[in-house]
């Protein structure tokens, strides 16, 4: 469909008040357009190419930055804005894991974001062996001191992603248990469903008031490796991680399609920054490029809004949500209605999840039925957490849109060194686009109320 008669059948149903079929169609239309010229990948491509990695506080970042302005101003967004926040930087070093005495041989690792250091030549010293979190749970007080603990577990391909929060006290608060227990550094099992030897890193978070102790991951098949040498008999490590922190600045950058009825917003977007050791592609390039191409998508068919869309990119997310936590801080007194994040990868919808006022039901139904024919399931419940990103805004009582990715192959690629471009699959990536111009569209189209507070 030419974009001149898209205009004109979405400008009658800004025009008077629509019917929930008339704004249904018409959302079909942008969603239809959307799919048909998707400008996602070339979004992806052009900000994982020029700017690559985008560890947050570092000057990457900050390029990214540049970049997102630049691509929200190309995107026709208006008030955009970067909004500075300072953070504590963790800059990764050298870091190896060597096992020595009858079996000597090396470890694929990965430091742990806000894990400690060793000194400049390392440490050495036994591993002790826990089966899952539950085990280093039980071990007595003093038990490791002086030692390596190595924990394991065993997380499972699923299309939701839950395994992932299953198993990820392991990484977050495994390091700081161990050392309660006198441990003088960590290993754990990759937080990862691949059978390759690359390291899944992520952050760590300390006990407050203590240095954090070395702590770093292992791939999977080093961690099922270091599993069976454990088994044959007592194993020594020599462990090398030298990372430090400086302070540093991270900021949100935001861009809006007014609308207008101003004082009420619809948030979408995903985080800006990424892990060190590959491209930030699927984590979260892709939802940066679907949220903006969607957004662009609505503006190219030449109406407005009721509600403004804001795109927000979040900055330091990777290093605790702390992008996350300034935006809601900072946006606490607007009228946030709805809040939305990609951050799940860049694999197909199959599903709709929400978190809105009864009075919003009925929307979620017309967004239901709108993604239905991009073979998009609707919603078990109204209970959905929404993104990372968009938590604080939920729980500040902004209604929360969900569009689950299906994440069967995520956590092959989170946060190693193989998150790169060549992983996308075109297709879903413009799947995501089509689901995000329509529902956006029909959020924002909409004047029921969405709070939940």
């Amino acid at each position: 469909m030419r974009r001149p008669l898209i205009a004109a059948l979405l400008l009658a149903s800004v025009a008077a008040p629509a019917s929930a079929a008339t704004r249904v169609e018409h959302a079909a239309v942008v969603r239809d357009a959307a799919l048909a010229k998707s400008e996602a990948y070339p979004i992806l491509e052009d900000l994982t190419t020029t700017v690559g990695q985008r560890m947050a506080g570092t000057p990457a970042e900050a390029r990214a930055r540049d970049w997102a302005v630049k691509a929200m101003q190309n995107a026709g967004l208006a008030n955009i804005k970067t909004e500075p926040f300072p953070l504590k930087v963790w800059i990764r070093g050298a870091e190896s894991a060597e096992i020595v005495g009858s079996h000597p041989q090396k470890l694929a690792v990965a430091a742990l974001g806000y894990s400690g250091a060793t000194p400049a030549e390392g440490i050495t010293a036994p591993v002790v062996y826990f089966a899952d979190y539950k085990a280093l749970e039980d071990a007595a007080p003093g038990s490791l001191a002086g030692k390596i603990a190595f924990i394991d577990h065993r997380m499972m391909r699923t299309q939701d992603g839950s395994s992932y929060g299953t198993n990820g006290p392991v990484r977050r608060s495994g390091p700081a248990l161990a050392q309660s227990k006198g441990a003088a550094a960590v290993l754990i099992r990759s937080l990862g469903t691949d059978s390759h030897r690359n390291p899944h890193t992520g952050g760590t978070v300390a006990t407050p008031g203590t240095d954090p102790i070395p702590s770093l991951a292992l791939s999977l098949p080093d961690a099922e490796q270091l599993a069976r040498l454990v088994q044959r008999g007592p194993v020594t490590l020599k462990l090398v991680s030298t990372p430090r922190t400086e302070m540093g600045t991270s900021a949100n950058v935001s861009g809006e399609i007014p609308g207008s009825a101003a004082n009420e917003i619809v948030v979408i977007g995903g985080h800006l920054d990424s892990w060190d050791l590959g491209n930030g592609v699927i984590d979260d390039g892709a939802g940066v490029a679907i949220t903006l191409a969607a957004a662009k998508a609505i503006k190219d068919a030449g109406v407005k809004p009721r509600r403004t869309i804001r795109v927000v990119f979040w900055g330091a997310e990777e290093l605790g949500l702390l992008g996350a936590a300034a935006y809601a801080e900072a946006h606490k007194a607007e009228n946030i209605v709805m809040a939305a994040e990609s951050d799940s990868g860049a694999d197909r919808i199959y599903r709709v999840s929400s978190k809105v006022s009864e009075a919003g039901l009925p929307l979620i139904a017309e967004i239901t039925r709108t993604l239905a024919p991009l073979g998009i399931a609707p919603t078990r419940d109204n209970n959905a957490g929404g993104g990372p990103d968009v938590g604080a805004l939920g729980r500040q009582g902004a209604g929360i849109l969900e569009l689950e990715q299906d994440m069967s192959r995520y956590f092959d690629l989170h946060h190693t060194p193989d998150d790169t471009l060549d992983k996308i699959d075109r297709a879903q990536l413009d799947q995501n686009t089509a689901a995000w111009a329509a529902a956006t569209w029909l959020a924002a189209s909409d004047d029921r109320p969405l709070r939940t507070k």
